[in-house]
């Protein structure tokens, strides 16, 4: 394990700021996205894999986060880093596949008559909530990790895991559960 040189933390407030400017521009945005914007093409079937590529995303995004995890329990840094960025890659292609998915297709709802219904709702809910939560911590975790303040990574970082953890999870388990009441 290397040392790095202590690191100034006059940086630290912009830099967090920043961090939560661009998460509540993100989060502005995929609300206009998904709730205002009208779909591009609602009634296509173009591109109908996003969905289970979204969540095919959040399952490795879970799974690299796991691994990670395990990584740094073992003390073993640089593995820990390199599933964390992983996990972070991944995220990040869901984003995206995420977003074109709802510019072409927008929101899709769960069918009224479906019997799980009172289930999903409060489950996709705590997801949103949750996720958007998730978002500047993520962040935050990783500016501290990549500035060397590992001190506050580790602080943030046993909030931000679980968060994430759960939003990933929880975003593949509300696919399942609406692809089934679909039919």
């Amino acid at each position: 394990m290397t040392t790095t040189a202590p690191v100034s933390s006059s940086g630290t407030i912009p830099a967090i700021a920043t961090i939560l400017v661009i998460s509540a521009a993100a989060t502005a945005f995929l609300f206009w996205l998904i709730y205002v914007h009208p779909a591009a093409d609602a009634g296509s079937a173009r591109m109908a894999f996003l969905p289970a590529l979204n969540a095919f995303l959040n399952g490795l995004s879970a799974s690299a986060l796991l691994i990670g995890y395990t990584f740094i329990r073992a003390h073993r840094i640089k593995a820990h880093r390199a599933s964390m960025l992983t996990a972070f890659g991944f995220s990040t292609l869901f984003l995206v596949s995420y977003i074109l998915h709802h510019a072409l297709h927008g929101d899709v709802r769960y069918p009224a008559e479906a019997p799980l219904r009172m289930v999903y709702l409060p489950l996709l809910a705590s997801h949103i909530v949750l996720a958007i939560v998730a978002l500047p911590l993520v962040l935050v975790t990783f500016y501290f990790s990549l500035s060397g303040r590992f001190p506050q990574h580790r602080k943030v970082a046993r909030w931000t895991f679980p968060l994430w953890l759960y939003v990933s999870v929880t975003g593949v388990v509300t696919y399942v559960m609406l692809r089934l009441a679909q039919g």
